[in-house]
């Protein structure tokens, strides 16, 4: 049994436990060598804790023989991107300039989770700055997908969902500015909730001054797991208070009044003229039967312009990256990272410091067209990337290469300008590489997303259940 307690989900471990049925000490050895296993392969986690998880796995387990009250995660394995700060291990976000900054105590998500009882067991890689559609960096390397070799296992969450699909672990932490969260699902089979703008705490004590207004309003953190259980679970433990942030909203993540039934889902597949893999579409399709099946009432939907607030995200956050991270980039990162910024702003024609000022004024516009369309639609189903999982170098061979992998992500960087909740539920495989849809909702109703997500998993299964029976992952 103890062999096999790796596979088993967040929610079945907590219970597991919390009845004693087995210890964490044995949920940590089991997770910490399958690590040891393929982590060497997959170069998911960069700074392994295992020495010292197993330490806090003995000592959970005594906090819960004493009779204790125990938290809702005590004693389940998890990762922390190594982007936000845990508190004396570093956060050097992907650039070897920063290998030794010692973060000086927790970011609200990483608090979040210990008070919970989780236990960390390593860091996650992230590309230089996090800014990449894949995960690769001068300090650490390259994180492997581990459905197959050259498949990017997405950016910049990218170890993260490695080391979710390798089974490092049920319950993974990332952030998503632009995808970070949603991509690394889509590409690695797992499932994720880009949660709303306020739901989830943030703040980085390490960072030596406030991000630009456009990068707070439209990050969030949230986490990657392989059923859509725990994502709801996770994803509620992460979102408590904490008054770092002065955005974070008090709002309730469960407990809504009962909508009124049938719920309605809309459904889109327009490309704006981007080509559109026939299998990606068919999936969107196949989704919406789920739904329909599931006793929703589903049906086409003609939404605002998606490819607008695409290339607003573009126009309007290249004049953050161009004035805040691309001087980093320039001092501390490699010739890639600096290449790949300057096609960025290529792509969108980088907004002057008036145009920037006006452009925030026109997204409070394009979020109201939306708040409207989903006070009516609560849920729309679209696609995600209307390609199948890219190459793992897919940004960095050219520009136009790196164009059209920008062209086909509008329904990623569209949704983050609006800052409205998405979720990603796997769908199948898709030229023998994951694949998944999109599921957008209101704001804060991330409960309403993540019911359809589980409707859809209980027809297509969890996926990495396929990669675990291939004899090179088992």
């Amino acid at each position: 049994m103890t062999e096999q307690l790796w596979r088993l989900s967040a929610c079945e471990l907590a219970e597991g436990i919390r009845k004693q049925r087995f210890s964490c000490e044995a949920v940590m050895v089991s997770v910490t060598a399958r690590m040891a296993a393929h982590n060497p392969r997959l170069n998911a986690v960069v700074d392994d804790y295992t020495e010292e998880a197993l330490v806090e796995a003995r000592e959970a387990d005594r906090v819960l023989a004493s009779g204790a009250e125990v938290g809702e995660l005590h004693g389940v394995p998890i990762t922390i991107k190594s982007n936000i700060d845990v508190a004396g291990k570093r956060t050097p976000n992907g650039l070897p300039h920063f290998a030794d900054l010692i973060a000086t105590e927790d970011s609200p998500v990483v608090s979040n989770l210990k008070k919970a009882g989780a236990i960390i067991i390593g860091r996650t890689n992230t590309p230089e700055l996090s800014m990449r559609m894949t995960t690769d960096n001068p300090l650490h390397g390259r994180t492997l997908n581990p459905w197959e070799e050259n498949a990017s296992p997405g950016g910049s969450s990218g170890g993260a969902s490695s080391a979710a699909a390798a089974g490092f672990g049920p319950i993974h932490h990332g952030n998503d500015i632009g995808g970070s969260l949603r991509f690394p699902a889509f590409n690695c089979g797992l499932a994720t909730i880009k949660p709303s703008f306020g739901r989830v705490p943030a703040y980085l004590p390490s960072a030596p001054a406030e991000r630009g207004m456009l990068a707070q309003l439209m990050s969030v953190q949230g986490v990657i797991c392989r059923e859509v259980r725990d994502v709801r679970l996770g994803t509620r433990i992460i979102a408590q208070s904490d008054p770092r942030d002065p955005f974070w909203m008090p709002v309730p993540f469960d407990g809504w009044p009962q909508e009124a039934e049938p719920l309605r889902v809309g459904v889109t597949t327009e490309t704006y003229g981007h080509p559109i893999d026939p299998e990606i579409k068919a999936a969107v399709e196949r989704a919406a039967d789920f739904l329909t099946d599931a006793g929703y009432a589903v049906e086409p939907i003609s939404t605002p312009s998606v490819d607008d607030a695409a290339q607003c995200w573009f126009r309007y956050l290249g004049h953050e990256l161009e004035t805040y991270l691309m001087p980093l980039a320039r001092e501390h990162g490699s010739n890639t990272i600096q290449q790949i910024f300057e096609w960025y702003f290529q792509m969108g024609a980088v907004a002057t410091p008036d145009e920037y000022r006006d452009g925030i004024k026109q997204r409070t516009a394009m979020v109201r067209e939306w708040n409207i369309l989903l006070d009516d639609c609560p849920l729309i189903l679209s696609p995600y990337y209307l390609q199948p999982t890219p190459d793992w170098n897919c940004d960095a061979r050219s520009f136009a290469e790196t164009q059209a992998a920008f062209k086909a992500a509008i329904y990623s960087t569209g949704l983050n300008w609006l800052g409205l909740p998405c979720g990603i539920v796997p769908t199948g495989l898709v030229e023998n590489r994951p694949a998944g849809v999109q599921i957008i909702g209101r704001r804060f109703r991330e409960d309403l997303i993540l019911d359809a997500m589980e409707q859809v998993e209980a027809r297509v299964g969890v996926l990495t259940q396929q990669l675990w029976a291939r004899p090179d992952s088992a």
